[in-house]
């Protein structure tokens, strides 16, 4: 992309230099910790954290910072960044290398810039509110597939009531409704690859803003589709999100309905 803003050059900045720690971490023994929440959790979270911290409100003082692993910064300015330093972490503490760097800048509720970098493959995915979404400096754009060709993937946070959704879409969809269904574990790069028509949808349920605010903006300025599980616009306040190409966006909101009545959820 020509003309970056600086908010965007510094995230991705500070997204190349929390990876190089990752990559660090990645070349020796990791120790493993579970958190309360039962989410895995190693001493590069929040290493990678305080790098993309420092490197932001060093650019940014006035802006409000919003991370899983370290206190919050806030300011009474409308700007908030928000960042994951490990999105995938159970995937990095097994050596998987199926994880990434995500950040996200928000006015209020819009988000304007996200970011997310995988260090191992040195995947860079960016989008600007406006200017499209790019992988590696290249436009990219989410597929045409219909239903009977696609990929679709589900994640969810740990709540029993979202698990079981989880499992019932992962086992009911395929045989249904699309060709694939798969949970590759990271919240940011299952939306980067929707945006770069690698898949064609996303289905999140109770998720927090920094898991996925850096992969929606990428959908959205590739071209995709975007609601709450319901079909109706989707708000940053939610926790659940269906991210697809729009070619069977409302097939899935449909198919997610029939579950969420078989376990009678609200």
């Amino acid at each position: 992309m020509e003309n970056k803003s600086p908010e965007l050059k510094v995230a991705i900045k500070a997204a190349r230099e929390a990876g190089k720690i990752l990559e660090k971490h990645q070349e020796t023994e990791i120790i493993r910790g579970v958190k309360d929440d039962k989410s895995m959790i190693t001493v590069a979270d929040a290493e990678s954290e305080e790098v993309i911290k420092e490197i932001v409100l060093k650019h940014f003082p006035a802006h409000s910072f919003i991370g899983e692993e370290t206190e919050a910064v806030k300011s009474s300015g409308p700007y908030t960044w928000y960042v994951d330093p490990i999105d995938g972490s159970r995937n990095f503490a097994h050596g998987i290398p199926f994880f990434a760097v995500s950040i996200a800048l928000l006015r209020g509720e819009e988000i304007l810039v996200g970011v997310v970098f995988n260090p191992m493959t040195r995947a860079l995915f960016y989008a600007e509110k406006g200017k499209g979404a790019y992988f590696n400096d290249k436009k990219i754009h989410v597929s045409k597939e219909r239903p009977d060709k696609c990929i679709v993937t589900v994640a969810s946070g740990r709540d029993s009531i979202y698990l079981q959704l989880r499992r019932n879409l992962l086992h009911d969809l395929p045989d249904r409704v699309i060709s694939s269904v798969r949970d590759f574990g990271c919240t940011a790069l299952e939306l980067a690859l929707v945006a770069r028509g690698s898949t064609e949808a996303d289905i999140k349920f109770g998720l927090s803003a920094y898991d996925f605010a850096a992969g929606l903006l990428l959908v959205e300025e590739a071209g995709g589709k975007i609601t709450n599980a319901e079909g109706k616009p989707w708000n940053f306040k939610e926790h659940s999100c269906v991210a697809s190409n729009g070619v069977f966006h409302d097939i899935l909101i449909g198919e997610i309905k029939k579950q969420k009545e078989k376990l009678n959820i609200e």
